[in-house]
């Protein structure tokens, strides 16, 4: 699939009718979305054919655009059952075959690899200190190819597009600096 294919396919997807600023629930779009599972595809062959988790999964854009590249399974987790409910819509809108589990990700329970490769837009941690690094930990140990990581960045010129969502934004829509991560688990047997 074309890159210009697969962000189309993902701007048809539903966002969040009324995110929960706690979670921190901000929607990942479809041009930031579709680059970055379109490079963990093209540059490192982590997507198609393997199993994918979505972390955080919100309305399900990464899970979605793993399903589209060809991933064998996809297991898209979030701890709010509101996401899950648009997630499993924009899936069945796609004809995608996605596994939905609601969780926190901190109680996850996993033992050892479970999945190949992890993808997630988590929580910048600004509404709780370290949320991002939580995510991160239980990603680890989860995946055994390779986690995909969005974080927040002021030095860096990729930008996730966040629209004026709660009472206190003050502008339309903001550009925010971020950082796209890949990181690779130490090999199974190993301490993280």
């Amino acid at each position: 699939m074309k890159l210009k294919q697969l962000e189309s396919m993902l701007g048809r997807l539903q966002q969040f009718a009324n995110p929960k600023v706690e979670l921190e629930q901000y929607p990942t779009g479809p041009h930031i979305a579709s680059r970055l599972l379109y490079t963990a595809e093209n540059s490192f062959d982590d997507i198609s054919d393997k199993v994918v988790a979505d972390f955080g999964c919100g309305c399900g854009t990464l899970g979605a655009a793993a399903a589209l590249l060809g991933a064998e399974q996809v297991i898209g987790i979030d701890i709010d059952p509101q996401s899950l409910e648009i997630a499993s819509m924009n899936a069945e809108d796609l004809e995608l075959d996605i596994d939905f589990v609601q969780c926190d990700i901190s109680n996850l329970g996993w033992r050892g690899h479970i999945v190949d490769t992890v993808v997630m837009n988590p929580p910048f941690g600004t509404r709780t200190k370290g949320a991002d690094i939580n995510f991160l930990f239980v990603a680890l140990k989860a995946a055994s190819q390779a986690v995909y990581s969005l974080h927040k960045t002021s030095t860096r010129d990729l930008r996730f597009d966040v629209p004026q969502l709660y009472k206190f934004h003050k502008k339309k829509e903001v550009d925010i600096a971020v950082d796209l991560w890949r990181f690779v688990p130490k090999s199974c047997g190993k301490d993280i």
